[in-house]
């Protein structure tokens, strides 16, 4: 799921925003610079709920290891 999100983010980012219509040279550029710096941002975002996400699924999956674990004898 993370995977089709981080793809559909970026692939999202691509071309020229609707909003830079109209615009030329310099303003133009910048438009689309400033829409890029949102797409990576937008981004690193997801790929960082995704860390946290594995982080929290590999923590729970120790503590009921630990927990169902048969004590020694």
């Amino acid at each position: 799921m993370f995977l089709v999100w981080v793809i559909a983010g970026a692939s999202s980012g691509s071309g020229t925003p609707e909003s830079c219509s109209g615009l030329t040279g310099d303003s133009l550029e910048l438009c689309k610079d400033a829409d890029d710096v949102g797409t990576t941002i937008g981004v690193g975002l997801v790929v960082a709920f995704w860390v946290a996400t594995d982080f929290i699924l590999a923590l729970t999956y120790v503590i009921y290891r630990l927990a169902s674990r048969q004590p020694r004898t």
